[in-house]
């Protein structure tokens, strides 16, 4: 593989909590730090979030659920996202250099697929805000019988470290175009492009406390949020260990759950294959965003007749990935997230 020395990082960032449309730090005063893995070197220091500032995000959530944003029509709701996916768009390059920065994704991954999704995801929901529609039902007799669909309240929502822009916007778009607000946790790993999305969401005139971007760690600030009584829905994605643990916080409270977890997935290869293309598929299916995807292809299923042909294919391309600094163009592959992480690996 060619390798290629990482760049030095940019100046130190600063982060607060970002509750109630405002900056805020933890009520503790605890901070963390967040690395760029390409370098070890301190990217941001952000603050820490415990019970106590979930609960005031979960209170301004709620303030803010009953107060403006029921107010607001299905419309103004949409006209809110599709303005806030179009700064997104103006700060396409910003934003993928803080995701490669923080993650260790390639620059043009993040570039050409992360924020461009980013970007689509808002401006789909955007579009979806005033296509909630009930039904009407036919019964006997001369009763009208219909649905009404209603946002669900406060949604909690936990995201991981792989897609840290992406996983927000998957998160926030749906549940706001449906009219709920949100308080959203990322990865302590990877929160930084989650602290300038609650930026944008701000410039962009989302009224205080619809989105609280609260960075903190899965046993305090993600089990707080999980175990919540004022949360309506939690939403995580991540690993299915931590989505037990979440299933169960919720069952106290009979808080709605939906959960993303990690799987294995396997590629078939039959033996009347183009073997370019297959080999090219598996390349992509278990290097992109360095192995790093829920669903990568980790298992390779091959017809005997093909199998050394695809394996030695497939090991002459492997040698080809350009390894080393994310922020170079022609990177193929960056650092693992975190140094947690590459030890899991290679265990």
């Amino acid at each position: 593989m060619i390798s290629v020395e990482p760049a030095k990082a940019s100046k130190l960032r600063s982060y607060q909590l970002f509750i109630d449309g405002k900056w805020v730090d933890a009520q503790s005063g605890k901070t963390f730090t967040t690395p760029n893995p390409a370098t070890g070197e301190p990217l941001a220091v952000v603050a820490e979030a415990d019970k106590a500032d979930i609960d005031n995000a979960v209170a301004a959530a709620r303030r803010a659920f009953e107060g403006p944003w029921s107010k607001m029509s299905a419309r103004d709701r949409g006209r809110l996202l599709f303005k806030l996916s179009q700064m997104i768009e103006a700060h396409t390059q910003e934003l993928a250099e803080l995701e490669t920065a923080d993650n260790g994704k390639p620059i043009r991954e993040a570039t050409l697929i992360d924020l461009p999704q980013v970007v689509e995801t808002f401006e789909y929901y955007a579009g979806f805000a005033t296509k909630i529609e009930g039904e009407t039902i036919p019964v006997p007799g001369p009763m009208f019988n219909y649905t009404l669909r209603e946002p669900v309240g406060v949604c909690g929502q936990i995201i991981p470290w792989n897609f840290p822009l992406l996983m927000a916007a998957w998160k926030l778009a749906p549940a706001l175009a449906a009219g709920n607000t949100c308080v959203l946790k990322p990865a302590e790993q990877t929160p930084v492009t989650a602290m300038e999305l609650a930026r944008l969401t701000q410039e962009a005139g989302f009224p205080d406390g619809v989105v609280n971007i609260v960075p903190g760690y899965g046993e305090t600030a993600g089990a707080a949020l999980a175990a919540h009584p004022g949360v309506d829905k939690i939403a995580f994605t991540g690993s299915t260990e931590v989505g037990k643990l979440i299933a169960h916080a919720a069952a106290d409270h009979l808080t709605k759950v939906s959960l993303e977890l990690g799987g294995k997935a396997p590629n078939i290869v039959f033996a009347d294959a183009d073997i370019e293309q297959a080999v090219n598929g598996a390349m992509m299916g278990i290097f992109f965003n360095q192995g790093q995807v829920c669903c990568a292809g980790s298992r390779l299923f091959l017809a005997d007749r093909i199998k050394d042909k695809f394996l030695d294919r497939f090991r002459e391309k492997a040698r080809t990935l350009a390894v080393g600094d994310p922020m170079q163009p022609s990177t193929q592959m960056g650092p693992q997230v975190s140094e947690e992480q590459l030890t899991r690996i290679k265990g």
